[in-house]
């Protein structure tokens, strides 16, 4: 089974790990394609991004580490490119992928070349694309911060920092193109994954690309949505998961999934999670909740427990159940 992994961050990375085990189990394809979000603005993205004027590097270079080959040769391109500058000077807090991501996609002229020289470099046996061969930036409409009613920020980092309550998120430009290589892996996908991640950041910007959008809704494959292990502080504080769905539908009414997967301990009141997901599921769709926690105290998936959790509702022996449970 193809798969495609839309999102950023260490949610995708976390996704990406998960769907390797798969491969390594056979249940999908050894050759995963990630979706990645381009409008971080901070640190060491942000600052080549304003530089250079290219895509923002970092989400793209964290997605491709988790697919990295794991031989000796691998390992160690893959450390190289995770490792980041300590110091005062002007290389300080740049990691090396992101250097050599800036510098491929200045001299090839073409972020997809770029992505497909360092994916080759490390041992890539699948492919990292853009969500779109453009940066974009995410504004946002905010409301709790002071007088004057809601309040538009703009920014990544203003919108994933916020102290005030995200209502909606869209991008500028407001309906960028999509990149056409991503496009074509999503109509082409057995599997498509979305999430977990920064829900107005990393997760809702891939909805919000007109091309990339209309892909997934009319994509054959089976849909999953990973929901986060809990809210984070700033642009999802206070969330429950049954309001991170709804935020979903808001921005992408006519999206239909065929699972939701959501951590057991995660979930206070699965009869309301239920209740929400009923409204976005395909005809035969189900809430699969499973502990895929890598620790109580830190908001991370493990990647196996994951992989179990994913492995239950797409592998193509095992039908879906009915939508009561795992």
């Amino acid at each position: 089974m193809r798969a495609v992994a839309l999102g950023g961050g260490h949610g995708l990375h976390a996704t990406l790990t998960a769907l390797r085990v798969l491969a390594g189990r056979g249940v999908v394809d050894p050759h995963v394609t990630a979706v990645v979000t381009v409008a971080d603005d901070g640190g060491s993205s942000g600052r080549l991004r304003r530089e250079l004027g290219s895509l923002p590097p970092g989400d793209l270079r964290m997605a491709m580490a988790a697919l990295a080959s794991d031989d000796v040769v691998g390992a160690r391109w893959t450390a190289l490119v995770q490792h980041r500058f300590g110091g005062t000077g002007a290389l300080a807090g740049h990691a090396v992928g992101n250097l050599l991501l800036a510098g491929l996609m200045d001299t090839l002229g073409d972020p997809v070349a770029a992505l497909d020289q360092l994916g080759a470099l490390l041992g890539v046996r699948g492919r990292v694309l853009p969500m779109s061969c453009e940066p974009l930036d995410i504004e946002a409409e905010v409301s709790g911060l002071g007088a004057g009613g809601p309040h538009r920020i703009r920014g990544q980092v203003a919108v994933a920092s916020t102290p005030g309550r995200v209502r909606r998120v869209w991008l500028q430009p407001e309906r960028p193109t999509a990149c056409p290589e991503a496009v074509a892996a999503v109509r082409e996908a057995d599997v498509l994954i979305l999430g977990p991640g920064s829900w107005f950041t990393s997760v809702l910007p891939h909805l919000l690309v007109p091309g990339l959008c209309d892909a997934v809704l009319e994509s054959a494959a089976r849909r999953v949505l990973v929901l986060n292990l809990a809210p984070e502080p700033g642009e999802t504080a206070g969330f429950s998961p049954e309001r991170h769905l709804a935020v979903l539908s808001e921005h992408a009414p006519a999206l239909r999934v065929d699972a939701v997967i959501a951590d057991v301990d995660a979930v206070p009141v699965p009869d309301r999670l239920h209740r929400a997901a009923s409204q976005m599921l395909s005809p035969g769709g189900r809430v699969q909740l499973a502990p895929v926690a890598a620790d109580p105290a830190v908001p991370r998936h493990d990647p196996v427990a994951l992989a179990d959790a994913l492995g239950a509702v797409v592998s193509p022996v095992s039908p879906f159940p009915s939508p009561g449970g795992p």
